[in-house]
């Protein structure tokens, strides 16, 4: 980031369920190096899986955030409302070679691979659908649609095909994340071919994110560890696109007695059951900060 810029950083939670420590925590970081920087912080809400976005959930991030100490300067921003952008995106990595139709699902992936490396991680897609060198839009399209007839006897209307984007296999990737030092990955190696817009016709969460923080002028991202090879994937997107990418801070993650990080279904563990219980913000943080996982980076 230019030292004359304007610092804009952003939380952006999903109302898939009640917030819980993780999040709070890593949004509180975020505001800490917002207010630090003497600069903006911007509230997006990422909703565009409609299915699992809950209207409850959504009333509940605004009041939550705010009980536990964290105020935005800008937003809310919905994904939900912010479809053309995304569309015109992916256009735009249709036109340029760096997407291609795929009729794989997760199961087809997952069947036809080992178990992922990291946990969580998708496993590396073995390149089934992948056109070779010499391909044309509608020419794949045509093939996906082929397979999908083939492999499950259904009519080429009757199922739509995700969208991929084709990582350059053996590109040596880093950067230097400002919590976490100089990041290293292989693409096609740590990560594979990923999903850009999914068959139920949705962008997938790589493209919104890139296209929303390069919108918002977002100068730096703030979110957990557990991101850190998606931040691989974001800056080929940004730069498929053109687009100036952003600084990273991966902060670490808040785990449980087990050792295991947070997760939306530890309900004992959300801002919502903690306050119920009588918990103050203050008497949350501190602990939180101490349970937060190691780093063996």
């Amino acid at each position: 980031m230019d030292e004359h810029s304007e610092y804009r950083g952003r939380i952006a939670p999903s109302p898939t369920g009640y917030l819980h420590v993780g999040h709070a925590m890593t949004f509180w970081t975020a505001q800490e190096r917002a207010r630090a920087a003497n600069g903006k912080l911007i509230l997006r809400i990422e909703d565009v899986d409609l299915a699992r976005c809950r209207s409850n959930f959504r009333e509940a991030i605004e009041e939550d955030l705010r009980w536990f100490g964290i105020e935005w300067d800008e937003g809310p921003f919905f994904q939900r409302e912010r479809f053309d952008l995304y569309r015109d995106a992916l256009t735009k990595l249709r036109k340029r070679g760096f997407a291609y139709p795929c009729c794989c699902s997760r199961k087809d992936v997952a069947a036809a691979t080992l178990a992922p490396h990291e946990e969580n991680a998708e496993p590396i897609y073995p390149g089934t659908c992948r056109p070779n060198d010499s391909y044309s839009v509608e020419a794949a399209v045509s093939a996906a649609k082929k397979k999908i007839v083939q492999a499950r006897r259904l009519p080429p209307q009757g199922r739509e095909v995700n969208w991929r984007f084709r990582v350059p296999d053996g590109e040596e990737m880093r950067y230097v994340d400002l919590a976490l030092g100089e990041q290293r990955a292989v693409a096609g190696k740590d990560f594979g071919d990923f999903i850009l817009w999914r068959r139920d016709d949705l962008p997938a969460y790589q493209l919104a994110v890139v296209v929303d923080d390069a919108a918002m002028g977002i100068t730096e991202i703030v979110r957990g560890e557990d991101l850190r090879t998606d931040t691989f994937r974001q800056l080929l997107i940004y730069r498929a696109l053109e687009i100036e990418q952003p600084q990273f801070y991966h902060a670490p993650l808040i785990v449980d007695l087990a050792g295991k990080r947070l997760a939306k279904r530890d309900a004992a563990m959300s801002l919502r059951a903690l306050r119920e219980r009588g918990l103050t913000p203050e008497e949350i943080r501190e602990p939180a900060r101490a349970s937060q996982a190691p780093r063996p980076y």
